[in-house]
């Protein structure tokens, strides 16, 4: 094949799998069912939310004369105050993403983006503005904004492990950083502070294969990063278990720290647990009702 159709090809499997992605983000979402997304206080809005008795200051033009003929006492008919909230997100690009431990398994890659971009969905279906963090990408509304999301989401990085990326974090914003979050800690730390300075607050959310939480391993084993640059043999890798784990459990003990520390949130989701569960919890915690 020559290299101009061998480009072809490539470029047209990489499209492809936008519109993919989008719709089975699209397809995940509506299987959640979600109430309003509005803010539920009264002020400027279109959307109507509720009769008041009239009250000192109120003008006679507020009054719902309809509403009022219905007894003695007189109504104001007040809208829902409704201001759109900016998400930006960031789902880690990085090999260590692209592990699966089983054929029946997503990579964690393929969840981690599936979950973001059905968020996205539905916060955008919500009025809100989403986007990325950094430069490329400004939170924006409608369907277009969708599409843009998932065409970025698959990029893939060519590092093992990839650094948040915490630029252009917009004041009192929210955030969403989706990544398995096994590299160096110290980036994520360093994101964090950065936005809680700013007034931004948001979810991490752990991507885990459930052999990394299980460390189902004995005997001779030879372990390799996605993009093998690390490589280790062992001949007892039973033997490594306890201590693997005593780490893993410190990582998420120092996520959780971090998180309490800056206003955010932690949660640890896993491949063979359905996409809907972390979804609902994703968005809740954006939405300030998960605690």
């Amino acid at each position: 094949m020559s290299s101009v159709a061998h480009l072809r090809t490539r470029a047209q499997i990489e499209a492809s799998r936008f519109p993919a992605l989008l719709a089975r983000a699209e397809h995940l979402a509506g299987t959640v069912l979600l109430g309003d997304h509005g803010r539920r206080r009264a002020g400027l809005g279109d959307d109507f939310w509720q009769y008041r008795p009239l009250r000192a200051g109120d003008s006679f033009r507020q009054i719902d004369w309809r509403r009022s003929a219905r007894g003695d006492e007189q109504f104001v008919r007040e809208r829902e105050w409704q201001i759109a909230q900016s998400v930006q997100m960031w789902v880690d690009p990085g090999a260590s993403l692209r592990f699966s431990s089983h054929k029946d398994l997503p990579t964690k890659a393929d969840r981690a983006r599936l979950v973001a971009l059905a968020a996205a969905v539905l916060l955008i279906r919500g009025g809100e503005r989403v986007g990325l963090t950094g430069w490329d990408l400004p939170p924006r509304r409608g369907d277009a904004q969708t599409l843009r999301l998932a065409e970025y989401f698959s990029d893939e990085g060519e590092d093992d492990y990839a650094e948040p990326e915490s630029r252009g974090m917009l004041p009192n914003a929210k955030a969403l950083f989706v990544s398995d979050f096994l590299g160096d800690v110290t980036p994520v730390e360093a994101a964090l502070t950065k936005a809680a300075d700013r007034g931004v607050r948001g979810v991490l959310l752990q991507v885990l294969d459930p052999s990394e939480e299980a460390f189902p391993f004995n005997g001779r084993t030879i372990f390799e990063s996605v993009n093998r640059t690390l490589r280790y043999e062992t001949l007892k890798a039973g033997e490594l278990k306890e201590r693997y784990l005593e780490r893993l459990a410190e990582r998420k003990a120092r996520l959780d720290h971090l998180c309490r520390l800056t206003g955010w949130q932690h949660f640890t989701h896993h491949t063979n647990n359905t996409a809907q569960s972390a979804l609902l919890w994703v968005y809740r915690a954006l939405d300030g009702s998960q605690g």
